[in-house]
């Protein structure tokens, strides 16, 4: 896929059409970029429109303006749906990328086909307990990685993925990732706890890898209290990114999602 500059913005993001009427959104991890979902790309080009990008400060969406943070990716990516006359969307978040989705589905819920957020947590019900470890645990990578990128990718990587074969790619993404990109993270506690989930209109699918830490297991039990009627999927062979270490049970996961 060929990447696409959206005008105004520092966001680059990337499509692949076919006959198929709807589409599909990618909204990756953080510290790496799009090609975490390489092997969804593979799986459902042939079937779908596929649109991905790349989160500020990320990949080649780096070429930024004073006052550029996170939390404006959502209207970015409603720019972007504008430009390709895109109506609606099914939504695949991972990890940072499952917040944005979010925050995504609660600013613009009439573009929504469908979401499914894995690795992450119900930014409108938000424990602060939680939070708060969630903030330092964070601000404590961040520091690693401002002290040394390859210390922070070693570390990182098993963290973000489970199979060393996903580790390695993980780690591969990690060492491209610039140390002056996290500040436009500074603004991601922003998006939570910020609105109160309303009646969705289009189907939420939740879930994480059965070796991530205990604090997303618990993060996706207490989401399926607030939202009964959401699917939940715990992979039994994967940790953070799911997609990555299961991309084949991954798949078929969300195909089986989206024709239910």
């Amino acid at each position: 896929m060929k990447p696409i500059k959206l005008a105004g913005s520092p966001i680059t993001y990337f499509v692949s059409r076919t006959e198929k009427a709807q589409w599909i959104l990618f909204i990756h991890a953080a510290f790496v970029d799009h090609n975490m979902f390489k092997a969804q790309f593979e799986y459902f080009e042939k079937q779908y429109n596929i649109l991905a990008i790349d989160i500020i400060g990320h990949g080649q969406s780096t070429d930024t303006q004073k006052g550029d943070t996170v939390d404006k990716m959502s209207k970015w990516i409603f720019d972007i749906l504008k430009t390709e006359n895109i109506d609606k969307v099914h939504i695949v978040g991972v990890s940072l990328g499952a917040v944005l989705a979010q925050d995504f589905a609660n600013q613009y819920p009439h573009a929504v086909s469908s979401l499914a957020c894995f690795g992450g947590y119900d930014i409108n019900n938000f424990d602060p307990k939680l939070k708060n470890e969630n903030s330092a645990k964070q601000k404590l990578m961040m520091l690693k990685a401002l002290f040394s990128v390859k210390w922070f990718a070693k570390a990182n990587k098993k963290i973000s993925a489970y199979t060393s074969q996903a580790q390695d790619e993980f780690f591969a993404m990690n060492m491209r990732f610039s140390k002056k990109s996290f500040m436009f993270l500074a603004t991601l506690n922003s998006m939570v706890n910020k609105h109160k989930t309303g009646q969705r209109n289009y189907p939420l699918l939740i879930g994480c890898g059965k070796f991530d830490i205990p604090m997303e297991l618990e993060a996706v039990k207490a989401w399926k209290s607030s939202e009964p009627d959401c699917r939940v999927v715990i992979f039994e062979n994967a940790g953070h990114c799911v997609n990555m270490d299961v991309p084949e049970e991954f798949n078929k996961t969300m195909e089986e999602f989206y024709r239910a």
